[in-house]
């Protein structure tokens, strides 16, 4: 019974003295904090605008001539080449036209070299000859008319593209300027859009864009401008560029809402930093810094901010060390005991692989 009484007086001063070493060590080590060491990558410099796909060439086929449909060549859809025949309609009437406008030129053609022949043998009249001589030019021109009017009654691809879907069927009469099919070059795409004058500086021929399109989530496509506008509107003080794009793949589609970036420059060696590491203060903007273990603050200078990261122009250089939680528990000149959650830490405490005298 002594012997237990005694244990009981000394456990309470043990319990007390353990309390007080660790609450020594932890006073001395420092509250944890996360930290990293801060990078330096590329940073792209860009300016944002919206706007809207339209093929690079893009038409609606109408017949310049009337009549029925006699053929249909194509496949909606389909691809076609340049001066493919597409659509025939029906021309028995100025095919016939054309054969007698041809006969017509034979008869003329004969009549004028008998008159030149009777001139030049001075048994005929120079009246007579530049008669026929008209003639044949009267009927040689209306046999050009004939041919241009059979040539309209078929309908050829203009350029290369993709032929759409046709608003006729075969055997259909069709009247002169009636829509009857789309066709859309789309291999490159056009790309519209605006940017405030105030950019007019950073903008130029050859510029490289990428852009975005909701319909197509996380693909890119690249391009660049081709076409900036004489002019600026003096309503919204905006500038109209066009670029192209080239279609990969045939993904994009004409009248696409389109989000695009201009490339500007790109900044190899950009200081960046998580955002939640930056502390605002008043007009100001802080981070915390760690040096021999212990808080101070960094008054910095923001940039462009890209990815949860941003941009600090001023204030802090690769390599430093910084706070990116808890801050608000911390103040400048209290210890820490840095959790480096960027990974750099072990990184260095790990041993090379080369092995001295191996």
């Amino acid at each position: 019974m002594e012997i237990i009484m005694k244990f009981n007086q000394f456990l309470p001063p043990t319990l007390l003295s353990l309390m007080l070493i660790c609450t020594s060590v932890t006073h001395a080590q420092g509250l944890p904090a996360e930290v990293i060491h801060v990078q330096s990558k590329p940073l792209t410099h860009m300016i944002e605008a919206i706007g809207g796909l339209s093929a690079n060439e893009s038409i609606i086929l109408r017949p310049e001539q009337s009549g029925s449909v006699e053929k249909v060549l194509f496949t909606e859809g389909a691809t076609v080449q340049s001066g493919e025949t597409l659509i025939v309609l029906e021309s028995s009437l100025y095919k016939a036209q054309l054969q007698e406008s041809k006969a017509r030129v034979n008869l003329s053609r004969i009549a004028y070299n008998r008159a030149a022949s009777l001139v030049k043998k001075k048994v005929g009249s120079q009246q007579d000859m530049d008669s026929s001589l008209a003639q044949l030019q009267v009927d040689q021109a209306q046999q050009q008319v004939a041919q241009t009017q059979l040539d309209k009654m078929t309908i050829k691809a203009p350029f290369d593209g993709v032929i759409g879907l046709r608003k006729f069927s075969p055997g259909d009469y069709v009247t002169v300027g009636q829509d009857l099919v789309e066709l859309a070059d789309i291999n490159t795409m056009k790309v519209d859009f605006r940017v405030p004058e105030n950019q007019l500086a950073n903008i130029h021929t050859g510029q490289q864009i990428r852009i975005q399109v909701d319909a197509l989530p996380g693909e890119t496509f690249n391009g660049s401008i081709y076409a900036i506008a004489p002019s600026i509107d003096e309503r919204s003080h905006n500038i109209a560029i066009r670029a192209k794009i080239e279609n990969r793949d045939n993904l994009l589609r004409p009248g696409l809402f389109a989000r695009i970036q201009i490339i500007t420059r790109t900044n190899e060696n950009a200081v960046m930093v998580p955002e939640q590491a930056i502390i605002p203060q008043n007009d100001s903007f802080f981070v915390m810094t760690v040096s021999d273990g212990k808080i101070a603050m960094a008054p910095v200078e923001l940039g462009l901010r890209r990815d949860g990261e941003v941009n600090i122009i001023a204030g802090l250089d690769a390599g430093q060390v910084i706070v990116t939680a808890g801050q608000i528990k911390l103040f400048p000149g209290s210890p820490v005991t840095p959790v480096f959650v960027d990974g750099t830490a072990e990184q260095s405490a790990q041993p090379s692989a080369e092995q001295p005298g191996a």
